[in-house]
């Protein structure tokens, strides 16, 4: 069986979708998509990538309406909070440590929710 090999993009609606692409970059470090062929889209380390289906009438990704949460890996949550809190970003840090990892959440500018994953080391 033929299977992919990665996801090759998430595409969202967006009521400003030039200010909310900048607000990636600036904040979380997601190149804005190419305007050319001869420019590199934003290259993600290798890792982990969990696809989750959840229940319908979850609470997990916070308001009803939404339908969808992005998981970003980072290599240093701490560094990462004290660099979105300094930029005036709310986050909440989950207190406990996973045997996964440890977590946080932040919202973008049009209220769709961030989660943060800073993964263990594999053992």
């Amino acid at each position: 069986m033929e299977t992919v090999t990665g996801i090759g993009g998430l595409f969202f609606r967006s009521r400003d979708p030039d200010a909310l692409a900048r607000w990636y970059e600036t904040h979380l470090g997601i190149k804005c998509v190419p305007s050319s062929y001869d420019e590199q889209p934003w290259q993600q380390e290798a890792g982990s990538t969990v696809f989750a289906p959840f229940m319908q009438a979850t609470d997990y990704f916070g308001r009803p309406e939404q339908a969808w949460m992005v998981n970003f890996r980072v290599r240093d949550l701490d560094a990462m909070v004290a660099q979105l809190q300094a930029a005036g970003i709310d986050v909440t840090i989950d207190p406990e440590a996973y045997p996964n990892g440890r977590f946080a959440r932040i919202v973008d500018p049009e209220g769709n929710p961030i989660e943060l994953w800073q993964p263990f080391p594999s053992g």
